[in-house]
C-alpha cells in the first residue's frame, strides 16, 4: 500500500472533503466562541459584585477596629493578610490572561492593549495552538508551561488561606481543588492542566482564567467573613466612649453608704482606666485635683463608696483617663449628686438596671414607713402606670429615646407633700435578635433540612429577660451557580418556591447567604446579621 498513488479525481474529492469539513468547523466554532464570550462577560460582572461584597466586610472591620482595637486587631491583621494574598493571586491570573492574548493574537502587541481590548474584539479568539504552547511549553502534560506554575500558585494560595482561617477541616469550602479526578470527552484520565488548557481556544482560556479569579474572590470572602464573625458579639455594641455614673440609689439612710459604679462605655476590660474623684465639687480642676482620691478599677468598671454621715444634698466630681487606639491619653469628666435623708426611697427595675424602649419595664417603688397608697411617682420620659397584678409599676419608654429616665417620688407626709428623692435609669434600645434558619446561622446544612425548615426565625439573646418577638419583614437570598449570582428578594420569613427549587437543584458545597434581613420590633425595623450556609 506504500506505493499507492491517488488519481487527480481522488485528490480533488479529498480536497473538497477537507474544505467542507473546514466550513462546518467554522460554523460550529462561531457559535461556541460567542458562548464563551457571553460566559466570560458574566464572570467578569460576578467578580465585580464579589469585590463590592468583600469591600463592605472590610469597611465593617475597620469600624470595629476603631471601637475595640485590642479585641479586633488580631482578626483584622489576618483579614489584611488574606486580602494581600487574594490581590496577589488575582493580579497574577490577570497577567496570565493578558500574556496569553499577546502570545496568540498578532494584532495585540502589549499587555496594556490586551487589558483594554474587549474579548469580543480580539481576532484570534478561535486559536488554540499558541495558547496550548503557552500553558504546556514543550511538555505533553503541562509540566513545562505556565499551566503548571498556575496550578502550583493556586495550591499555595489555598493552603495559606486555610492557615489564616485556622480551618483545615473545612478545606472543601474554599474550592480551587487541582488534584481531582479529571477526564476528557472519551473518559480518558487527565490532569488539571490538560483538563483546562489542552488545545482549548483562546476565548475559553480567558473565560477559565476569569472563573479562577471568581474562585479566588470567593475564598477571600469566605475567610474574611469567618474572621469577622469570630470577634465576640459584645465587641460590636458600642459606638462611642463616654463616662457613666450608675448609683445604687440617690437616696441614702444616715449611717449607711452611698454606692455608685463608674464605667467607661466601649472600653475593653483589657485596659484599666485611671479614675479620680473629689467630694463637694462640681468638677475636677488643676487647683483641686491634688486632693482627689483614686478609685481602683478593673477593666472598664470601678466603684465609689462614700460614707453618709449627715443629711442633705451631697455632690462629687471626677474624671476617667483612658488610652485611645492611637496611644493618646483622653480624659472624660463625670459628676453626680445624691440626697442623704432619714426616710429611704427604693426604686428598682425588677428585670435589670435599665429601661428598654418599646416594652413593659416592671419597676418596684417603696418608701420606708409610708404606705403605697400615699406614694406618687413620676417619670421624666415615657409613662409610669400601676400594675394591679403585681402591686408594682410598669414603665414604657417611647422608641427613639436616649440618655436616662428619672423617676421622682413625692409622698403624703404630715399633711403635705414631701420629696422622697429620685432614681435614674439608663435608657437602652432593645438588643437586636439573631437570625436563624433550621436553628443555625452559619455552617453546613443538609439540603432537605433547609427546605423543610423554610423560614427565618429571629431569636433574642439568652440573657434578655423580656418576652418579646420580632417579625421578619424581608430579606435577600443570594448564591452562586456556574459563576452567576442567583439573587432573589424574600417577603416575610418564608423561603419562596423559587428559592427552594434552587436549593433542590444545588450541588454539594453550594454556598447560600440570607442577607439584608429586616425584622420589625417594638421600635421599628432592624437589620439583622447574615445567615451563611453551605448546602450538603
Amino acid at each position: 500500500m506504500a506505493g499507492y498513488k491517488e488519481t487527480p479525481r481522488q485528490k480533488m474529492i479529498a480536497m473538497m472533503y477537507l474544505v467542507l469539513t473546514a466550513l462546518l468547523a467554522l460554523n460550529v466554532s462561531k457559535a461556541m466562541l460567542d458562548a464563551f464570550i457571553v460566559v466570560n462577560e458574566s464572570t467578569v460582572a460576578t467578580n465585580v459584585t464579589f469585590s463590592d461584597k468583600i469591600n463592605n466586610t472590610y469597611a465593617r472591620f475597620i469600624e470595629q477596629l476603631a471601637i475595640n482595637p485590642n479585641k479586633v486587631k488580631p482578626f483584622y491583621d489576618k483579614a489584611m493578610e488574606a486580602k494581600k494574598l487574594s490581590e496577589e493571586m488575582t493580579n497574577y491570573i490577570d497577567s496570565l490572561k493578558y500574556a496569553v492574548i499577546v502570545a496568540t493574537d498578532t494584532r495585540t502587541k502589549t499587555m496594556e492593549q490586551a487589558r483594554t481590548t474587549p474579548l469580543k474584539e480580539i481576532k484570534s479568539v478561535d486559536r488554540y495552538t499558541e495558547p496550548t504552547r503557552f500553558f504546556f511549553g514543550h511538555s505533553d502534560d503541562g509540566s513545562a508551561g505556565e499551566g503548571r506554575i498556575l496550578k502550583s500558585k493556586i495550591n499555595v494560595f489555598r493552603t495559606r488561606m486555610l492557615e489564616i482561617a485556622s480551618r483545615p477541616k473545612d478545606s472543601h469550602r474554599l474550592g480551587m481543588i487541582t488534584d481531582g479526578d479529571y477526564s476528557d470527552a472519551d473518559g480518558a484520565p487527565q490532569n488539571w492542566e490538560e483538563h483546562n488548557f489542552y488545545y482549548t481556544v483562546l476565548a475559553a482560556d480567558v473565560a477559565i482564567l476569569n472563573k479562577l479569579i471568581t474562585d479566588v474572590k470567593n475564598a477571600e470572602f469566605d475567610v474574611v467573613s469567618y474572621l469577622y464573625s469570630s470577634v465576640s458579639a459584645e465587641d460590636f455594641k458600642f459606638n462611642k466612649i463616654e463616662a457613666k455614673v450608675i448609683p445604687r440609689s440617690h437616696y441614702v439612710f444616715v449611717g449607711e453608704e452611698y454606692e455608685a459604679e463608674i464605667i467607661v462605655a466601649a472600653v475593653d476590660t483589657i485596659q484599666d482606666p485611671d479614675i479620680y474623684y473629689l467630694e463637694g465639687v462640681n468638677a475636677l480642676t488643676e487647683t483641686n485635683i491634688g486632693n482627689a482620691r483614686q478609685v481602683e478599677g478593673r477593666g472598664a468598671f470601678a466603684k465609689i463608696v462614700i460614707p453618709a454621715t449627715s443629711t442633705g444634698i451631697k455632690k462629687y466630681a471626677g474624671q476617667v483617663t483612658v488610652i485611645s487606639p492611637t496611644g493618646e491619653e483622653i480624659t472624660y469628666p463625670f459628676k453626680d449628686e445624691y440626697l442623704v435623708a432619714m426616710p429611704s426611697l427604693t426604686v428598682s427595675a425588677t428585670k435589670m438596671n435599665v429601661f428598654y424602649t418599646g416594652v413593659d419595664n416592671p419597676v418596684s417603688i417603696s418608701v420606708s414607713g409610708i404606705g403605697k397608697e400615699k406614694i406618687h411617682p413620676r417619670i421624666s420620659i415615657g409613662t409610669l402606670t400601676p400594675d394591679p397584678a403585681s402591686g408594682d409599676y410598669i414603665v414604657r419608654i417611647p422608641g427613639g429615646s436616649t440618655g436616662k429616665a428619672v423617676i421622682s417620688v413625692n409622698a403624703e407626709y404630715e399633711g403635705g407633700s414631701k420629696s422622697m428623692g429620685l432614681a435614674e435609669f439608663r435608657i437602652k434600645r432593645v438588643p437586636d435578635p439573631s437570625a436563624y434558619i433550621a436553628n443555625i446561622n452559619q455552617g453546613n446544612i443538609d439540603k432537605n433540612t433547609l427546605i423543610v425548615a423554610g423560614a427565618i426565625i429571629p431569636k433574642m439573646p439568652d440573657d434578655f429577660e423580656f418576652d418579646l418577638n420580632f417579625i421578619i419583614v424581608s430579606y435577600t437570598f443570594t448564591s452562586v451557580r456556574s459563576g452567576d449570582i442567583f439573587e432573589r428578594q424574600g417577603r416575610g420569613n418564608a423561603l419562596s418556591e423559587d428559592m427552594k427549587n434552587f436549593i433542590r437543584a444545588s450541588r454539594r458545597g453550594t454556598k447560600v447567604w440570607l442577607e439584608n434581613i429586616i425584622a420589625k420590633g417594638p421600635d421599628g425595623n432592624r437589620r439583622l446579621g447574615t445567615i451563611s450556609l453551605v448546602v450538603n
